[in-house]
C-alpha cells in the first residue's frame, strides 16, 4: 500500500478517541471509524501512521492491528476467544518437560517452575506436569479458573493475549506477563528454554534465531499495547 496522507492527530470524541489522517478518521478494513477509549493508544496509534513509509503494509502498524482485532473480532467473539486461551493453560507449555538430558531437564525445572508456582498462587491454579509430549489431563476446576482470569480483561487486553499466549505456547507466561510480573524478553526467552540450551550446547541455528527474534518483538508489541490501554 502507498502512504496517502501528510499528518496524523487525534481528537476526543466524547469518551472515544479518533486518529485523524489529513483531518479525515481513521477507518478499519470493514469501513468503520477506528475509535478507542485510550488516549495513549490513540496517539500511539497515530505515530505509527505518522512513522509510516512511503509503501507500507500492514505489519509496520501492529498497535493498530491488534486495536482493529479487539474491535472487529475479540468484541464479537468474547466467550470463544477467552476459551481458546484457557486451552492454551490446559496444555501449557510449561507442563510438558524434556525426559533427557539431566542438564536440560534442571534448567526447565529452574526456569519453569517458578511462573507455575506463580499461577499457582496468583490464580489458585494447580497444574501438574509430565515428562514428553503425550497429552496431561489438568484438574477440571483448572480451566474455570483461566477462564476467570481472562474474563477480567476487556476486548483490547485479550486482543494482545491473543498474541502472547500463542507465540509463547503458554497461558501462564502470557497472564504472567500481561500483569506485570516477568517482561517481553524474559518471558520469550523462558518460553524457548529447549532451543537456548540447544544452542548453547550444540551451536547457532540462523533461522531459529530469526525466528525467535520475530515472536520476542511480537511479543513486546503486544506488551506494549497492554501497557497503553491501562491509561
Amino acid at each position: 500500500m502507498k502512504r496517502f496522507w501528510t499528518t496524523t492527530t487525534t481528537i476526543a470524541d466524547g469518551e472515544h478517541f479518533t486518529v485523524l489522517l489529513d483531518s479525515k478518521p481513521l477507518k478499519l478494513p470493514g469501513g468503520r471509524v477506528l475509535s478507542v477509549p485510550y488516549p495513549a493508544l490513540a496517539e500511539a496509534i497515530a505515530a505509527e501512521w505518522g512513522a509510516a513509509p512511503k509503501e507500507f503494509s500492514p505489519d509496520d502498524l501492529p498497535l493498530t492491528q491488534l486495536a482493529s482485532t479487539a474491535q472487529d473480532r475479540v468484541a464479537l467473539h468474547r466467550a470463544n476467544i477467552i476459551r481458546q486461551l484457557a486451552a492454551y493453560g490446559m496444555n501449557d507449555l510449561l507442563c510438558y518437560r524434556a525426559d533427557g538430558p539431566a542438564p536440560l531437564v534442571a534448567q526447565q525445572s529452574r526456569l519453569w517452575d517458578q511462573w507455575l508456582g506463580w499461577a499457582r498462587n496468583r490464580h489458585g491454579v494447580e497444574l501438574l506436569i509430565t515428562a514428553g509430549v503425550l497429552p496431561i489431563n489438568q484438574p477440571a476446576e483448572t480451566a474455570a479458573r483461566f477462564s476467570a482470569a481472562l474474563d477480567a480483561y476487556t476486548e483490547y487486553g485479550l486482543a494482545a493475549l491473543g498474541v502472547i499466549v500463542p507465540a509463547l505456547g503458554s497461558l501462564v507466561l502470557g497472564l504472567a506477563l500481561a500483569e506485570g510480573a516477568l517482561d517481553a524478553q524474559t518471558a520469550s526467552d523462558t518460553a524457548f528454554t529447549d532451543e537456548l540450551w540447544q544452542e548453547a550446547n550444540w551451536g547457532q541455528d540462523k533461522e531459529a534465531i530469526t525466528r525467535r527474534r520475530r515472536v520476542a518483538a511480537d511479543v513486546a508489541v503486544s506488551q506494549r499495547f497492554l501497557a497503553l490501554c491501562r491509561g
